[in-house]
């Protein structure tokens, strides 16, 4: 089997698991009834170290058995739930993380670090009594026969002298389909003790012309020396439970135990019995006595009634006969829900998106061939097949549409971890969780909450004596949320804390230089302040702040993804960050404007009308940059000044009135074009302090427009940027 593609898989879901295990053990203390979620840590657990030894990961099997130690006294009730065991197992969640990060890169064994890491985990999990391997279990009850020949109901009950385990395996034929290597779970074996002897078993194999490669026909008789207890071993078949025969026979198991093996598998009874013998579990004498008395039990049904022979097997009690069919039922719904999706390389997604993305550009090119040719049926033609590619476009933009709770529920285990370290106690609350957006817009968005959670807890929320002197609640209060607005997504940070110290600022600020004394600024400046480069408040550097840097970094990575962060802060009552992000980063709707012989493009989710800028108030506004827009004041800004455009003004112009933030502004163009597919692409790296533009597309004609960047323009309209052409080095 190719061992890649399959490890690959394990990794991300060993990931996956991970991540539910972490999301489970931070709410578990809050649960009255704790039990399915212990069920659902353990199950993950288990999954990662059965899925590890199928690899031969033996360190992730050792380290993570001794976890599974310790869920099932949670589970079982023989240990309580507290806050130190939650921390315990979280720092176990992050161990076996740490192990499994390195397979991606190929290094298949942890490092000193992780190892020395491991074992004093490991000695924590021992001084809970747990983390070894459980001595060999009480067995289960085993088969028992009563009859009128009470000889034999006495020779079955003797127990055979065999010290190893017996395991009998047939693989069902569909194993190597289904991507399950036999030899794999016999290397797995071998991490829970001592192969002594096994027999490959080839009774099953057809003809050579009539054999199919893709077919299992093997199985397995093996003597196994072990001190796991029997759930343990099974536990290693449980992949392929459903579809193969497994049976385990404790050490000095009955005679009964090994009766009832012969007839149940499919070769000759003495065939097999040479086979038990040759492995080591029955001597021939002991051989000999079963297949004896499996005669005469054979003979006295013959010649008795039935029910003078009554066997009852008692092979599982009643408990674990409910957990088994409770988790072959878990399986079957697991099979369920992942025949209904599909796991896709994130390149490809991106390939798609690209190609989707080209597919537009042509179809717009083929949009403006259609009128030119003023071909009433090739027009009619390319509007259907505008209307398809703008279904493809959409479908191919929400499969890359993520919800933003799982990027939340990371700051779950932070806020945990980091208010423990300062000695504060803070809840968290998420809203909004549901929230879609492009899933390369989560991923580059993670970093800069991080920074503002983290500056939340550290520099907003009090000390809990300090809450209680000032006659707050001693736990302080985070909140996480998330919504649409205007094609936009908008993420808050808010805290209620103790809000941003102006003067501490103010002061701060004149010592570096960054405003004069004498210098008036509104509250809003200020606060404002601290988004500038090695600015910090912070007395003394710790692990969380003082070192002068990020939020700076916070402005310009958020600004990277075209969107804006906005800071509002009241004394004594709080702050919150408002970051403001389009929805995806690829293809948006826009509205075609031009100036002189330039094209552009302003997001058309943007835009709430277009006026045109009649003689008269142009008159009015020749020396002033707002007007009357139905009573109401507009800012504007003329893109042909903005972007130093040649030649008089048309006659007639137009304002393209947009609005970002609640804030509203006017774009004076020489002419409108109508609404347009856009492809963004991204400016070069020496246009990245160019002001007033976000990006670049491709028109149907070949052409290059710039697509405007609406948040800053609407900023610099308002008078909260500078004024200026755009271009600035």
């Amino acid at each position: 089997m190719d061992l890649d593609p399959a490890l690959r898989t394990y990794i991300a879901e060993s990931r996956e698991l991970l991540e539910e295990m972490e999301d489970i053990l931070l709410r578990v203390d809050q649960e009255d009834d704790k039990q399915e979620s212990l069920n659902a840590i353990f199950r993950a657990a288990h999954t990662i170290k059965g899925s590890a030894g199928l690899f031969g990961l033996d360190h992730i099997v050792a380290f993570t058995h001794g976890v599974e130690s310790l869920l099932d006294k949670l589970r079982e009730g023989a240990m309580p739930v507290t806050a130190d065991l939650i921390a315990l197992l979280l720092a176990c969640r992050d161990h076996i993380s740490d192990l499994v990060e390195p397979l991606e890169s190929g290094m298949g064994g942890p490092g000193d670090g992780l190892m020395a890491k491991g074992e004093d985990l490991t000695t924590r999990l021992h001084a809970l009594g747990v983390g070894a391997r459980s001595a060999l279990a009480e067995r289960p009850g085993v088969p028992s026969v009563t009859c009128a020949d009470d000889e034999v109901v006495e020779r079955m009950a003797g127990q055979v002298s065999g010290d190893n385990w017996h395991i009998s395996l047939r693989f069902g034929p569909q194993s190597l389909r289904d991507g399950m290597d036999p030899l794999s779970f016999l290397r797995y074996l071998t991490t829970l003790g001592e192969i002594v002897s096994v027999r490959t078993l080839d009774d099953g194999l057809p003809p050579a012309a009539d054999m199919d490669p893709e077919t299992c026909y093997l199985g397995f008789e093996i003597a196994f020396k072990s001190d796991a207890d029997k759930q343990t071993i099974e536990a290693v078949f449980d992949f392929v439970r459903e579809d193969s025969q497994i049976r385990i026979l404790a050490p000095r198991s009955r005679i009964g135990d090994y009766i009832e093996l012969i007839k149940a598998l499919p070769e000759e009874d003495l065939r097999l019995g040479d086979i038990l013998v040759s492995c080591g579990s029955l001597t021939r004498a002991e051989l000999d006595d079963a297949l004896r008395m499996q005669s005469d039990m054979r003979a006295q049904s013959m010649d008795r009634p039935l029910g003078n022979i009554v066997v009852e097997q008692r092979m599982t009690e009643q408990p674990v006969l409910d957990a088994a069919i409770e988790k072959q039922t878990q399986v079957r719904e697991g099979q369920t829900r992942e025949t209904q999706s599909v796991r896709v390389d994130a390149e490809k997604l991106d390939r798609l998106i690209n190609l989707v993305g080209e597919l537009v550009i042509a179809g717009a090119g083929t949009a403006l061939n259609a009128q030119a040719s003023g071909d009433t049926v090739m027009v009619e033609s390319v509007s259907t097949l505008t209307r398809l590619v703008e279904e493809v476009r959409d479908s191919a933009l929400r499969l890359r549409m993520v919800q933003i709770g799982a990027t939340f529920n990371r700051f779950q285990r932070v806020v945990r971890d980091v208010s423990a370290e300062l000695g504060k106690e803070i809840d968290l609350v998420i809203t909004g969780a549901e929230t879609d957006l492009d899933k390369t817009v989560v991923e580059k968005i993670g970093d800069p909450l991080m920074h503002l959670v983290r500056n939340s807890i550290d520099h907003g929320i009090e000390s809990p004596e300090a809450r209680l002197a000032q006659g707050k609640p001693a736990t302080g209060v985070l909140r996480l949320n998330a919504y649409h607005d205007s094609g936009s997504i908008v993420i808050e940070v808010a805290d209620d804390g103790a809000g941003l110290n102006r003067e501490r600022i103010l002061r701060k600020a004149i010592e570096k230089g960054l405003v004069q004394e004498e210098q008036h600024l509104e509250d809003q400046d200020v606060y404002n302040l601290i988004f500038e480069p090695g600015f910090s408040t912070a007395d003394a550097v710790t692990n969380l702040s003082g070192r002068g840097v990020g939020m700076d970094v916070v402005k310009r990575n958020i600004a990277a993804l075209r969107g804006t962060v906005e800071l509002e802060s009241h004394p004594g009552r709080g702050t919150s960050f408002r970051v403001r992000m389009p929805l995806t980063l690829a293809i948006i709707d826009g509205f075609l404007v031009g100036v002189e012989t330039s094209s552009f493009v302003v997001p058309l989710d943007m835009v709430l009308e277009c006026v045109e800028l009649n003689a008269a108030s142009r008159d009015l506004s020749a020396d002033r940059d707002y007007l009357n827009l139905r009573g109401e004041v507009l800012p504007f800004i003329r893109l042909r000044t903005l972007f130093g455009a040649e030649g008089a003004p048309p006659r007639r112009e137009n304002v393209v009135v947009v609005q970002y933030g609640g804030n509203k502004a006017g774009l004076v163009v020489d002419r409108l074009m109508g609404e347009f597919q856009t492809v963004i692409k991204p400016l070069g790296r020496i246009f990245n302090q160019v002001r007033g533009v976000g990006g670049s597309t491709i028109l149907g004609n070949g052409e290059v427009a710039l697509i405007l960047d609406v948040p800053g323009l609407v900023r610099q309209a308002s008078h909260l940027e500078p004024q200026g052409v755009a271009a600035t080095a």
